[in-house]
């Protein structure tokens, strides 16, 4: 259920289908787990739905030092979307994920990216929009 209900909020926020919501979510979180240490990846796994912690396990491979261009592309290339849709998608999925992992953990994910995804994160509103009927 909570699984189902992430989705919804990515696919809300990155204003996408839901297939297309879930395919930005695993290639944002596979890619996060790229970029962050192993002992920061280690952290994420506990707050997210189960479906999800498979893709946080990072065992010693060390942090990535990639850029965020780079960041965007690989989840564009692992989702199969192009670059504005990616980077839609990595935010909605940060947003989402932000709640869940709380302030402390959520900051600490921060540090080790660049700038751009703080800056990403505050752009767009932090709640998804209104469901349309």
């Amino acid at each position: 259920m909570a699984e189902l209900r992430f989705i919804e909020t990515v696919a809300e926020r990155a204003r996408v289908a839901e297939d297309q919501a879930a395919s930005l979510t695993e290639a944002t979180l596979r890619t996060l787990t790229e970029r962050i240490t192993a002992g920061e990846a280690d952290d994420l796994p506990a707050r997210l739905p189960d479906q999800f912690r498979p893709l946080l396990i990072k065992f010693t491979e060390p942090a990535q030092g990639f850029p965020y261009e780079e960041f965007i592309a690989r989840v564009a290339q692992r989702a199969g979307v192009e670059h504005d849709i990616a980077e839609r998608g990595v935010r909605a999925v940060l947003q989402t994920m932000h709640p869940l992992v709380g302030d402390r953990e959520f900051d600490e994910v921060m540090a080790q990216l660049p700038h751009q995804f703080r800056e990403l994160v505050q752009t767009a509103p932090q709640q998804p929009a209104p469901r349309r009927r």
